[in-house]
Protein backbone atom coordinates (compact mmCIF):
# COMPACT_ATOMS: atom_id res chain seq x y z
CA UNK A 1 0.00 0.00 0.00
CA UNK A 2 1.48 3.26 -0.83
CA UNK A 3 1.78 6.42 1.20
CA UNK A 4 -0.82 8.37 -1.06
CA UNK A 5 -3.82 5.82 0.13
CA UNK A 6 -2.46 5.34 3.86
CA UNK A 7 -3.43 8.73 3.79
CA UNK A 8 -6.90 8.21 2.38
CA UNK A 9 -7.93 5.40 5.08
CA UNK A 10 -6.13 7.97 8.05
CA UNK A 11 -8.41 11.04 6.93
CA UNK A 12 -11.49 8.99 6.15
CA UNK A 13 -11.51 7.13 9.48
CA UNK A 14 -10.25 11.08 11.55
CA UNK A 15 -13.59 11.83 9.60
CA UNK A 16 -16.19 8.51 10.86
CA UNK A 17 -14.67 9.66 14.22
CA UNK A 18 -15.42 13.05 14.38
CA UNK A 19 -18.99 12.59 13.09
CA UNK A 20 -19.72 10.02 15.65
CA UNK A 21 -18.65 12.02 18.40
CA UNK A 22 -20.29 15.20 17.45
CA UNK A 23 -23.57 12.92 17.11
CA UNK A 24 -23.42 11.31 20.63
CA UNK A 25 -22.69 15.09 21.84
CA UNK A 26 -25.79 16.31 20.05
CA UNK A 27 -28.09 13.38 21.63
CA UNK A 28 -26.90 14.28 25.40
CA UNK A 29 -27.19 17.49 24.90
CA UNK A 30 -31.22 17.29 23.90
CA UNK A 31 -31.94 14.67 26.46
CA UNK A 32 -30.60 16.99 29.11
CA UNK A 33 -32.58 19.83 27.87
CA UNK A 34 -35.84 17.31 27.65
CA UNK A 35 -34.72 16.24 31.29
CA UNK A 36 -34.95 19.78 32.56
CA UNK A 37 -38.62 20.84 30.83
CA UNK A 38 -40.38 18.12 32.20
CA UNK A 39 -38.67 18.12 35.76
CA UNK A 40 -39.80 21.73 35.05
CA UNK A 41 -43.37 20.96 34.27
CA UNK A 42 -43.66 18.51 37.03
CA UNK A 43 -43.20 21.33 39.49
CA UNK A 44 -45.22 24.23 38.48
CA UNK A 45 -47.94 20.95 37.91
CA UNK A 46 -46.96 20.22 41.57
CA UNK A 47 -47.34 23.71 42.88
CA UNK A 48 -50.90 25.31 42.97
CA UNK A 49 -49.64 28.57 44.12
CA UNK A 50 -46.91 28.96 41.55
CA UNK A 51 -47.60 32.43 39.75
CA UNK A 52 -47.76 30.24 36.40
CA UNK A 53 -50.30 27.88 37.79
CA UNK A 54 -52.48 31.49 39.40
CA UNK A 55 -51.89 32.69 36.12
CA UNK A 56 -53.37 30.35 34.42
CA UNK A 57 -56.42 29.90 36.38
CA UNK A 58 -57.58 33.75 36.81
CA UNK A 59 -57.27 33.31 32.37
CA UNK A 60 -58.24 30.07 32.08
CA UNK A 61 -61.26 30.16 34.18
CA UNK A 62 -61.84 33.98 32.10
CA UNK A 63 -62.76 35.15 35.64
CA UNK A 64 -61.93 38.89 34.26
CA UNK A 65 -64.86 38.25 31.61
CA UNK A 66 -67.11 37.46 34.46
CA UNK A 67 -66.50 40.77 36.56
CA UNK A 68 -63.82 39.53 39.23
CA UNK A 69 -61.44 41.90 39.54
CA UNK A 70 -57.86 41.15 39.02
CA UNK A 71 -56.68 42.91 42.09
CA UNK A 72 -59.17 40.89 44.02
CA UNK A 73 -58.02 37.57 42.75
CA UNK A 74 -54.23 38.19 43.58
CA UNK A 75 -55.44 39.42 47.55
CA UNK A 76 -57.58 36.24 47.47
CA UNK A 77 -54.48 34.02 47.13
CA UNK A 78 -51.88 35.76 48.61
CA UNK A 79 -54.93 35.55 51.73
CA UNK A 80 -55.29 31.97 51.09
CA UNK A 81 -51.66 31.04 50.46
CA UNK A 82 -50.50 32.95 53.89
CA UNK A 83 -53.82 31.15 55.87
CA UNK A 84 -52.81 27.72 54.55
CA UNK A 85 -49.24 27.69 55.59
CA UNK A 86 -50.13 28.71 58.76
CA UNK A 87 -52.32 25.89 59.74
CA UNK A 88 -55.69 27.60 59.36
CA UNK A 89 -57.41 26.73 56.49
CA UNK A 90 -58.46 22.70 56.59
CA UNK A 91 -60.04 22.64 53.16
CA UNK A 92 -57.75 23.88 50.88
CA UNK A 93 -59.57 22.86 48.03
CA UNK A 94 -61.90 25.30 47.62
CA UNK A 95 -61.76 29.92 47.35
CA UNK A 96 -64.61 31.83 47.93
CA UNK A 97 -64.53 35.86 46.84
CA UNK A 98 -67.12 38.25 47.18
CA UNK A 99 -65.95 40.80 45.16
CA UNK A 100 -67.77 43.62 47.00
CA UNK A 101 -66.37 46.12 44.25
CA UNK A 102 -69.24 45.11 42.31
CA UNK A 103 -73.22 45.99 42.31
CA UNK A 104 -75.04 43.81 43.45
CA UNK A 105 -76.72 43.16 41.05
CA UNK A 106 -73.77 41.81 39.66
CA UNK A 107 -73.23 37.96 40.41
CA UNK A 108 -70.20 38.82 42.50
CA UNK A 109 -69.47 35.45 44.38
CA UNK A 110 -67.14 33.45 43.40
CA UNK A 111 -66.18 29.99 44.68
CA UNK A 112 -63.20 28.16 42.95
CA UNK A 113 -61.55 24.97 43.19
CA UNK A 114 -58.26 25.19 43.21
CA UNK A 115 -57.22 21.47 43.04
CA UNK A 116 -59.73 21.27 40.30
CA UNK A 117 -59.53 24.32 38.45
CA UNK A 118 -63.41 24.65 38.59
CA UNK A 119 -65.59 27.55 38.87
CA UNK A 120 -67.60 25.70 41.65
CA UNK A 121 -70.62 28.61 41.76
CA UNK A 122 -71.38 32.40 40.29
CA UNK A 123 -73.68 33.53 41.81
CA UNK A 124 -75.39 36.95 43.99
CA UNK A 125 -74.46 38.34 47.44
CA UNK A 126 -75.43 40.60 49.95
CA UNK A 127 -73.78 43.21 51.89
CA UNK A 128 -74.67 44.81 54.90
CA UNK A 129 -77.52 47.51 54.62
CA UNK A 130 -75.35 49.95 56.29
CA UNK A 131 -72.69 49.41 53.61
CA UNK A 132 -74.58 51.43 50.64
CA UNK A 133 -77.58 50.84 48.68
CA UNK A 134 -76.59 49.35 45.10
CA UNK A 135 -72.92 48.70 46.37
CA UNK A 136 -70.57 48.17 49.39
CA UNK A 137 -68.60 51.91 50.07
CA UNK A 138 -67.90 51.36 53.74
CA UNK A 139 -67.29 48.39 55.97
CA UNK A 140 -66.97 48.36 59.68
CA UNK A 141 -66.15 45.34 62.02
CA UNK A 142 -68.32 46.61 64.89
CA UNK A 143 -71.55 44.89 66.45
CA UNK A 144 -74.62 46.89 65.83
CA UNK A 145 -73.04 49.07 62.73
CA UNK A 146 -75.11 46.43 60.25
CA UNK A 147 -72.00 46.85 57.57
CA UNK A 148 -69.80 43.87 56.04
CA UNK A 149 -66.38 43.48 57.01
CA UNK A 150 -63.74 43.10 54.85
CA UNK A 151 -61.27 40.64 55.04
CA UNK A 152 -60.29 36.88 54.95
CA UNK A 153 -62.35 34.16 57.20
CA UNK A 154 -62.56 30.96 57.70
CA UNK A 155 -65.43 28.71 57.45
CA UNK A 156 -66.83 26.95 60.88
CA UNK A 157 -69.52 24.25 61.58
CA UNK A 158 -72.91 24.90 60.16
CA UNK A 159 -76.12 25.05 62.33
CA UNK A 160 -79.87 25.60 61.86
CA UNK A 161 -81.34 28.44 63.24
CA UNK A 162 -83.61 32.02 62.20
CA UNK A 163 -82.62 31.60 58.74
CA UNK A 164 -82.49 27.91 58.29
CA UNK A 165 -79.08 26.12 57.32
CA UNK A 166 -76.25 28.64 58.16
CA UNK A 167 -72.56 28.88 58.14
CA UNK A 168 -70.52 30.43 60.90
CA UNK A 169 -67.71 32.52 59.86
CA UNK A 170 -64.62 33.29 61.96
CA UNK A 171 -62.52 36.65 61.02
CA UNK A 172 -58.80 36.20 60.71
CA UNK A 173 -57.90 39.68 60.42
CA UNK A 174 -57.61 42.29 63.68
CA UNK A 175 -59.19 45.15 63.67
CA UNK A 176 -61.03 44.59 60.46
CA UNK A 177 -63.12 41.49 60.93
CA UNK A 178 -62.12 39.36 63.98
CA UNK A 179 -65.70 40.34 65.78
CA UNK A 180 -67.38 38.47 63.16
CA UNK A 181 -68.62 35.87 65.30
CA UNK A 182 -69.39 37.71 68.65
CA UNK A 183 -71.04 39.86 65.72
CA UNK A 184 -73.07 37.10 64.52
CA UNK A 185 -71.88 37.39 61.07
CA UNK A 186 -72.14 34.07 59.21
CA UNK A 187 -73.48 32.81 55.30
CA UNK A 188 -77.79 32.48 55.43
CA UNK A 189 -80.00 32.31 52.77
CA UNK A 190 -82.46 34.95 52.29
CA UNK A 191 -85.66 35.82 50.03
CA UNK A 192 -84.25 39.20 49.16
CA UNK A 193 -81.12 37.63 47.19
CA UNK A 194 -82.99 37.29 43.58
CA UNK A 195 -83.37 38.46 40.70
CA UNK A 196 -86.96 40.02 40.39
CA UNK A 197 -85.50 42.59 43.05
CA UNK A 198 -82.73 43.41 40.54
CA UNK A 199 -85.49 44.10 37.83
CA UNK A 200 -88.26 46.50 40.02
CA UNK A 201 -85.28 48.04 41.84
CA UNK A 202 -81.76 47.34 40.68
CA UNK A 203 -80.28 46.05 43.13
CA UNK A 204 -80.95 42.83 45.50
CA UNK A 205 -81.93 43.16 49.31
CA UNK A 206 -79.46 43.81 52.08
CA UNK A 207 -78.81 42.25 55.61
CA UNK A 208 -77.55 43.38 58.59
CA UNK A 209 -73.55 42.76 57.66
CA UNK A 210 -73.94 39.20 56.50
CA UNK A 211 -73.23 37.60 53.35
CA UNK A 212 -76.27 36.16 52.37
CA UNK A 213 -77.23 33.80 49.12
CA UNK A 214 -80.17 32.83 47.33
CA UNK A 215 -82.53 30.30 48.89
CA UNK A 216 -81.46 27.91 46.00
CA UNK A 217 -78.12 27.26 46.29
CA UNK A 218 -77.35 27.97 49.83
CA UNK A 219 -77.25 24.20 50.89
CA UNK A 220 -75.07 23.45 47.57
CA UNK A 221 -72.85 26.72 48.32
CA UNK A 222 -72.31 26.09 52.56
CA UNK A 223 -72.12 21.91 52.14
CA UNK A 224 -69.25 22.95 49.49
CA UNK A 225 -66.96 25.63 51.61
CA UNK A 226 -68.14 24.57 55.29
CA UNK A 227 -65.42 23.03 57.33
CA UNK A 228 -62.68 25.16 57.39
CA UNK A 229 -62.22 26.57 53.57
CA UNK A 230 -60.97 30.52 53.16
CA UNK A 231 -63.54 33.09 52.69
CA UNK A 232 -62.56 36.55 51.25
CA UNK A 233 -64.49 39.67 51.00
CA UNK A 234 -62.90 42.68 48.81
CA UNK A 235 -64.14 45.68 48.09
CA UNK A 236 -61.88 49.22 47.37
CA UNK A 237 -61.20 50.29 50.60
CA UNK A 238 -57.27 51.79 50.49
CA UNK A 239 -57.41 51.54 54.41
CA UNK A 240 -57.41 47.93 54.16
CA UNK A 241 -55.09 47.63 51.21
CA UNK A 242 -52.47 49.28 53.07
CA UNK A 243 -52.99 48.05 56.79
CA UNK A 244 -54.20 44.11 55.97
CA UNK A 245 -51.24 42.18 56.95
CA UNK A 246 -52.18 39.33 54.38
CA UNK A 247 -52.17 41.68 51.43
CA UNK A 248 -50.37 44.93 51.88
CA UNK A 249 -47.09 42.88 50.60
CA UNK A 250 -49.58 43.08 47.07
CA UNK A 251 -49.51 46.79 46.90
Amino acid sequence: MNISMIRKFTLIAVSVFLLHFLFVFASNTISSNTAVVNIDEKIVAADPSSDLKKTSLYDSLRLNDLGLSRKAYDFAMSGYRTLLASGKVRNKQVLSIADFSLPSSRKRLFILDLEKSKLLFHTYVSHGRNSGREAANEFSNEDGSFKSSIGFYTTQDTYSGKHGYSLRLNGEEKGFNDRALSRGIVMHSAAYVNESLIKTQGYIGRSQGCPAVSENLHKSIISKIKSGSCFFIYGTDKYYASHSRLVNKLV
